[in-house]
């Protein structure tokens, strides 16, 4: 999901005009959890928050230049990703809630608020952006599985959006964060803003810093017909018209499983069934290849495939079947963001 040696995080240093009062807040909000605590004895410490922008960084040749944005518009392919990275760091350091309504964005301050819209539906949500990537194909956003199903992109894996960024709610939770709000108070500060109670710290309601943006021209984007108008403000939870069924994803593999050491040490052979995989290593003796294969183990079935290299036996872990190359192209990006670099998709 993401990696600090390819991906390093800046600290953005606050506004000062907008310092004293936030961290007057930080400093109530603080006391009173400390004093919640004190009361009932729970070691549960509320998740505080931090404003990141972070310096380029290069994936798979590609560099990439994070910078802070609050009129960001842009249209593209959108993916999801789920159980695979469930509770695990995004790179804002917040741990991965799939049934949260965040997403990941390659360049965009974290955190951000941005408007997704799917273009083949009209179903559109507002998420948050915690984390970086996708870095695959044409991917532009990768939405976490609530807003994924919000969006009715799960079973296909991918969809055809725009992203919208708000300018005011991006700006409230700017504000959040830096004095160390983390997401529920973030979340807390979009809803006050939808409602027209929020108040910067750094100026009055009014500024035009603070005033929402000015509605897209009718040229640039035309709405698909549907039957119910999406919402024109952001609402925190948003999109009524969600699906109310959970569908698997299509990316899941057909396979359940794969050899063992055991088997291959037996002489068994491995007839891999045809369709697009996702390699993620070839190692020198079956021991080595297992255990990798039992640490990628929960990003979908895997196996070893024995096979030679310059006249030397090799034991490749591979995740699959897929059938498609975009579905195995989802996985091999997910692994890549988390540490696995030598991920690829593979044909059988």
């Amino acid at each position: 999901m993401y990696s600090s040696a390819t991906m390093p995080l800046a600290l953005v240093s606050p506004r000062p005009a907008a310092l004293t009062l936030v961290q007057a807040a930080a400093v109530l909000l603080l006391a009173a959890s400390l004093g919640a605590c004190g009361s009932s004895g729970s070691k549960n410490v509320a998740q505080r928050g931090s404003y990141k922008v972070g310096a380029p960084y290069k994936i798979d040749g590609v560099t990439y230049t994070p910078q802070e944005e609050f009129n960001h518009v842009e249209t593209g392919v959108a993916s999801w990703y789920g159980p695979g990275f469930h509770g695990k760091s995004t790179a804002n350091g917040e741990p991965y809630d799939q049934s949260a309504r965040t997403a990941a964005h390659r360049t965009l301050q974290m955190p951000a608020i941005v408007r997704v819209t799917n273009l083949d539906n009209g179903m559109s949500t507002v998420v948050r952006i915690n984390d970086r990537g996708p870095f695959a194909r044409s991917r532009i956003i990768d939405l976490s599985r609530t807003a994924a199903q919000e969006l009715d992109i799960v079973r296909n894996g991918t969809g055809h959006v725009r992203i919208e960024q708000l300018q005011a709610e991006s700006l409230a939770v700017k504000d959040v964060a830096i004095a160390g709000g983390g997401p529920a108070e973030q979340q807390a500060a979009v809803a006050q803003v939808s409602s027209g109670r929020y108040a910067p710290a750094q100026a009055p309601v009014q500024t035009a810093a603070y005033a929402p943006p000015p509605p897209a021209p009718a040229a640039a984007y035309t709405q698909p017909a549907y039957s119910q108008p999406a919402p024109t403000q952001p609402v925190w939870p948003t999109n009524p018209r969600s699906p109310a069924a959970d569908p698997a994803p299509a990316y899941i593999p057909a396979s359940s499983g794969g050899p063992t050491v055991a088997s291959l040490a037996n002489g068994s052979t491995l007839q891999p069934a045809s369709g697009f995989y996702v390699q993620t290593g070839a190692f020198a003796t079956p021991e080595n290849a297992e255990r990798q294969r039992g640490a990628v183990s929960s990003y979908g079935a895997s196996e070893i495939s024995q096979g030679s290299a310059g006249g030397r036996d090799v034991f490749r872990v591979r995740l699959g079947p897929y059938t498609t190359s975009d579905a195995a192209g989802i996985v091999a990006d997910r692994l890549k963001r988390s540490g696995y670099g030598d991920a690829r998709v593979v044909v059988n």
